[in-house]
């Protein structure tokens, strides 16, 4: 086997979608029973569908999603700043909404119809490298061999804990909570919302299927949160004039940001990709992206070492990933903590953000580094 991959999330499934195509075998672990993902991440940027093309599923994901050609940042109903895709240089001048479970979904059947496989459920217990390859483990207590792993098993990567790889950074102090509602009222169908407001951030966006994905802070988020308790955070911090109103919870969870930051992507034939090499805030929507973007990046790599190119090739995915993560994580740390700013700074932090969303530059710095366009 030329590579394993530990993890069947959009990370694990796009790296094994692209060393397919070229023509390489495969393997992917994963530790949960088919079917058992949800809508989690729902943002797909420029960028990523960019890369996805020649794999064959930006199409289809296009196809799916809700294309939303804005992002505004605003306090209640006075909007702060608007970032417009619509002139971006791609053919995919929006930020599309989708299901995270419809993206593995279509990353799951392109796969398949070129013939790659998961093996589930099943949990890696131990590996070991050599000079030749490395060998995993499994719960099953089978042994599997191949020249190289890539461990995108999320921010408690197994593989990355097995190999040392320290993993720097924080915690913020508030949960998060999220959920997929049906609502009506003064909320857009094509257009991200990131609110601000005394009571604290939330963030509106449409979904496929008349849904619309809500992400808010809170001190301590309830485990499902159900109707009240999304109304009651809308009716705090989204839009007054014509307020929103949740008709149901489709799906609810809740989850703490992590900002942390692998030391390394590669030690010797294990390489990581994803929430295992990087985790941050959701603010901007940028963690599922980056994860793609680390698989294509990746993948396109190990294809060219198992062709025949020196194995020194896999040092660049630290040298060249490893800033990138650096700097998405900055900048989602930067929204994060406007939006969470103490009550005393918020009216400053107002009218500097509704002063710089009056510069054009400024739209336009904002609208590519969210899109991704800024990393081509």
């Amino acid at each position: 086997m030329d590579v394993l991959i530990v993890g069947a999330g959009p990370v694990g499934l796009t790296a094994a979608l692209v060393l397919t195509q070229r023509g390489h075998a495969v393997t992917i672990l994963d530790a949960q029973a088919e079917g058992a993902n949800t809508s989690r991440a729902a943002v797909v940027h420029a960028r990523t569908l960019e890369l996805l093309e020649p794999y064959g599923v930006a199409a289809a994901l296009a196809g799916r999603g809700v294309h939303t050609p804005r992002f505004t940042i605003r306090d209640r109903d006075r909007l702060l700043v608007p970032v417009p895709f619509g002139d971006l240089p791609t053919r995919y001048p929006y930020t599309l909404m989708i299901s995270q479970a419809d993206t593995e979904a279509f990353l799951l059947a392109r796969l398949e119809e070129l013939g790659g496989k998961v093996l589930r459920p099943v949990t890696l217990t131990a590996l070991e490298q050599d000079a030749g390859g490395v060998t995993a483990t499994l719960d099953d207590g089978r042994r599997l061999r191949a020249a190289y792993l890539i461990g995108a098993d999320g921010m408690h990567s197994t593989v990355r804990e097995a190999t040392g790889i320290p993993f720097d950074g924080g915690t913020y102090a508030e949960s998060f909570t999220l959920a997929d509602v049906r609502l009506s009222g003064g909320v857009p169908h094509d257009e991200v919302i990131l609110y601000f407001s005394p009571a604290g951030l939330v963030v509106v966006a449409p979904l496929p299927g008349g849904l619309h994905r809500v992400v808010a802070t809170v001190a301590e988020a309830p485990r499902e949160p159900d109707t009240a308790f999304v109304q009651a955070l809308l009716d705090a911090r989204g839009p007054k004039a014509s307020p929103a109103v949740v008709h149901e919870v489709v799906w609810g969870s809740r989850f703490r940001v992590h900002h942390r930051v692998a030391g390394t992507f590669r030690r010797g034939r294990v390489l990581l990709a994803g929430d295992a090499a990087h985790v941050h805030s959701p603010a901007g929507g940028q963690g599922m992206n980056l994860g793609i973007e680390d698989a294509v990046t990746l993948a396109e790599l190990l294809a060219r070492v198992l062709d025949g190119e020196p194995d020194t090739l896999l040092d660049t995915h630290t040298a060249t990933r490893r800033p990138v993560a650096g700097k998405v994580v900055a900048l989602a740390g930067r929204l994060t903590r406007l939006a969470t700013a103490r009550a005393a700074w918020r009216p400053l932090r107002n009218l500097v953000l509704t002063a710089a969303g009056r510069l054009p530059a400024v739209r336009r710095r904002l609208a590519w580094q969210l899109s991704g366009l800024d990393r081509r």
